[in-house]
């Protein structure tokens, strides 16, 4: 698996992406520490595709957004493509123990939607796999996890150098349990913002998920977390890439998108549940997110 480097502007980080031969699988899994232990740095850089960094034991340092973290055991870093990721020095991974999943957005393929959904259409979890813009998002392993993640990271690996007959169905069953785990890990993502010292934006994802299948506004999500509209706006902006109301609607899209693909509902009714009482804006919105009608969406779902 080869990475490419592209250098968008002096004042931008490099992005890699990743180029899969003919063939080959865009799905990559490597010790975090291999090549740093003998000298020599990583440039800050970003990804154009999403990833996770897994600790299974405490010790060294990864540095990504504002935050330099010590890193712990059973820590999980969810890397959206965009992320900024610090520069690595020889010394700040010495001491642990890490790997790395890379993958680009079709790696489970066409054919597994249901896999491809619980990772996507998290609620929470979705917009820092497409937003990008306040660093990665930590979260933690519970310890009597911690075996069964490092093990399945490590058949992944395995999967991937030995390419054995039936390699590539193992992976990508590998590959879709570490995302479904990974969504449910993010179930809590408001008190993981929280534990990221994002309070702001963790008030307003909780003010969001609580309200948004209701009439929602900008001005409502600012009186409930007591900031003006003006401020809110400038804030989320800066801090998520998108604005309150991008952030409501992708919302309501998500649920829409998991209603479609898991009911029978009429389209109209999954409108009404996600926030939008006139069908006809809901078809519009849909639409102009998605490139297609929520009835064309369900169809190629199924």
């Amino acid at each position: 698996m080869r990475t490419v480097r592209s250098a968008p502007g002096p004042d931008r980080p490099a992005t890699y992406s990743i180029l899969p031969a003919p063939g080959e699988l865009p799905v990559a899994a490597w010790r975090l520490d291999h090549g740093l232990r003998s000298g020599g740095t990583f440039e800050e850089h970003a990804h154009d595709f999403p990833g996770l960094a897994y600790f299974a034991t405490s010790g060294g340092l990864l540095r990504t957004g504002r935050r330099a973290w010590a890193i712990e055991a059973g820590d999980l870093f969810v890397i959206a493509p965009g992320d900024v990721m610090g520069r690595i020095h020889a010394t700040d991974l010495a001491g642990a123990e890490g790997w790395g999943v890379f993958f680009t957005s079709d790696a489970l393929g066409p054919d597994v939607p249901g896999a491809h959904l619980a990772w996507r259409t998290h609620p929470l979890l979705f917009p820092f796999v497409r937003g990008g813009a306040i660093g990665a998002l930590r979260l933690r392993v519970p310890a009597a996890e911690r075996p069964e993640w490092t093990a399945r990271i490590r058949a992944l690996h395995d999967e991937l150098a030995q390419r054995r007959d039936g390699y590539r169905e193992a992976v990508s069953a590998h590959l879709t349990l570490l995302l479904v785990a990974v969504s449910r890990l993010a179930a809590d993502v408001v008190g993981d913002l929280r534990e990221n010292r994002e309070q702001l934006l963790a008030d307003v994802f909780e003010v969001i998920e609580e309200r948004y299948p209701l009439p929602l506004s900008l001005r409502d999500v600012a009186a409930a977390v007591s900031v003006s509209p003006g401020h809110l706006t400038s804030t989320v902006r800066r801090r998520t890439g998108r604005t309150v109301q991008e952030w409501i609607t992708e919302r309501r899209m998500v649920q829409a998108r998991r209603l479609l693909t898991a009911t029978d509902l009429p389209i109209g009714e999954i409108g009404r549940r996600v926030g939008f009482p006139d069908p006809g804006y809901f078809a519009r919105t849909f639409r102009k997110v998605h490139g297609v009608s929520p009835a064309r969406w369900r169809r190629a779902q199924t």
